[in-house]
């Protein structure tokens, strides 16, 4: 199973280490971290990621995957990157995004009359690529699955698991990472969070998503 994970700067690290953790414990899995160039990659927070494969020697690829993560607005109008992920795409299996990702693979053309989530924030973005917004956690549409935000990629990638190996596989999996949440808190999705918890997130993220609103509509013209 070849398995590629473009990373980028400014990438949330958990929408690409969550579903890393349980992909690459599928059997004879092959993870080929994905970049440009061969430097490091700073995540939203400044972890460095070492790429393993330039963009242009990426092998032919079961499954792709995109993370999100505040640096996808650039990347929204990336020519490079775009060609790639049409490219990679073409052959693979699995087309696959966490988080905000499922943006980029919108703007690479590859969502058009296809369901897909992303986070809740921009989860409204997706219309303007020819895609159905969802609001589930996890949602597949042929071979394409979008994962919800951040940790979403675990059940997102726990899902793959299971298509490819064997429930059986995932559940292990699952077991070996104790993926068993219980969070402290009720405040995962605006749904259940208060009010004043989810207008400050609002007004936190309201410079980088007026960004990305702009980004969106640039990516989403190009595609006409």
């Amino acid at each position: 199973m070849r398995i590629g994970f473009l990373i980028f700067p400014g990438l949330t690290q958990l929408d690409f280490t969550g579903p890393y953790e349980v992909l690459a414990r599928l059997p004879d899995a092959e993870i080929h971290l994905l970049w440009k160039n061969a430097g490091p990659v700073r995540t939203e927070h400044g972890l460095a990621l070492i790429p393993t494969t330039i963009l242009e020697a990426c092998p032919p690829l079961d499954l792709l995957c995109v993370p999100g993560g505040p640096g996808v607005n650039e990347l929204l109008t990336d020519t490079e990157v775009l060609t790639f992920l049409r490219r990679a795409a073409a052959g693979a299996r699995y087309v696959t995004s966490v988080c905000t990702g499922a943006l980029v693979l919108g703007a690479a053309g590859l969502l058009r009359g296809r369901r897909a989530t992303t986070h809740w924030m921009s989860r409204h973005f997706l219309a303007d690529f020819g895609a159905t917004p969802v609001e589930e956690r996890v949602v597949v549409d042929g071979n394409v699955v979008t994962g919800g935000g951040v940790t979403a990629g675990i059940d997102f990638a726990l899902r793959i698991v299971a298509e490819v190996a064997g429930p059986e596989t995932a559940e292990a999996i699952q077991l070996a990472v104790e993926y068993d949440p219980h969070p402290p808190f009720d405040a995962g999705t605006p749904r259940t969070a208060p009010p004043g918890i989810v207008a400050r997130a609002e007004r936190q993220a309201a410079e980088r998503q007026h960004y990305r609103a702009e980004q969106v509509a640039r990516a989403a013209a190009l595609l006409r």
